[in-house]
């Protein structure tokens, strides 16, 4: 299992991928917003998404989890 935190403070504004999907490694997992300017989260791995930790429309902090990626 790998948590996937937020790179920067932001908004999420929409997943790309719900739990259970499988992702390749580069695969966007959700996009995000921080002064009006969107921004992909990658995934690091290849793997399957476990859990979703925030919803659109959440403000997150720097490295605040935005997801779980459960080995494949």
């Amino acid at each position: 299992m790998q948590k996937i935190q937020s790179p920067l403070q932001a908004q999420v504004v929409q997943w790309l991928l719900a739990p259970g999907a499988a992702v390749a490694a580069g695969d966007v997992l959700v996009i995000l917003e921080a002064m009006k300017m969107e921004h992909e989260v990658r995934a690091p791995a290849a793997g399957t998404v476990a859990t979703v930790l925030a919803e659109p429309g959440d403000t997150l902090w720097a490295d605040q989890g935005l997801l779980v990626l459960a080995d494949v």
